[in-house]
């Protein structure tokens, strides 16, 4: 199945807009009559057919609606740091939506090399990871915040730091973490958190993990973490 995105769908019919339009009368040579799959991002996914082949504006008339599609039951927040090699953060963010994730904050810490992100860009991504990987939800991307702004925040579910230092005592995720729970995690920076950052993280009830006995690239770190939630919700 492949799916078209537009985030105001309404009504009965339906006129996308130039760049999807174009895409599938252009590229795709999609026709009149052919049947369409749409998503708003809001967890809609909408069934329709051509009615109007326009790559200017292609009109869908909309024969059905599957509200919630593949709603998850849980919750999942990745804060993490912003990379020097924007390309690595880019993989994390594309892989992150295919597996599930619902939230990201962007999040300067010490080591940061890096102070942002360009985020219509990164949005982008996440618009065609999510497309891709059949979601019917858009995962929020939050504007970028400082290590104690984040911490300062107010956050639900499981409160995860991952973080190298093996002298602190580091639970696994599936040993903490229970099916169905919301849970946020913060992923460091290649520099890794500073023992000052992971004391305050402590402070704010967030609990020490470990992602494997490697050493993990930040934006490879990130994509286990998803994953690690995946599988305990399975």
């Amino acid at each position: 199945m492949q799916v078209f995105y537009s985030p105001d769908i309404s009504g009965n019919s339906f006129t996308l807009d130039k760049n999807e339009s174009k895409h599938i009368i252009r590229v795709l040579r999609m026709k009149k009559g052919t049947p369409v799959n749409l998503i708003d991002g809001k967890g809609n996914l909408f069934k329709g057919i051509i009615s109007i082949p326009d790559p200017a504006g292609c009109i869908i008339d909309i024969e059905s609606v599957v509200h919630e599609f593949e709603k998850r039951n849980y919750w999942l927040h990745i804060a993490i740091s912003p990379l020097k090699n924007t390309e690595r953060l880019d993989w994390f963010i594309e892989k992150a939506v295919e597996i599930g994730i619902d939230e990201i904050t962007p999040i300067i810490c010490r080591n940061t090399e890096k102070p942002g992100i360009k985020y219509e860009r990164t949005r982008n991504i996440i618009i065609s990871a999510m497309k891709q990987s059949l979601k019917a939800y858009e995962p929020e991307l939050n504007p970028v915040k400082d290590f104690e702004e984040f911490l300062a925040g107010s956050h639900k579910g499981k409160l995860m730091i991952a973080h190298c230092f093996s002298d602190m005592k580091r639970s696994r995720i599936a040993d903490i973490y229970k099916k169905g729970e919301d849970a946020v995690i913060m992923i460091g920076p290649e520099g890794d958190f500073s023992r000052e950052e992971v004391a305050r993280a402590m402070s704010n009830n967030f609990t020490h993990i470990h992602l494997g006995s490697s050493r993990l690239r930040t934006e490879t770190a990130g994509v286990s973490a998803c994953h690690s939630i995946y599988i305990v919700n399975q």
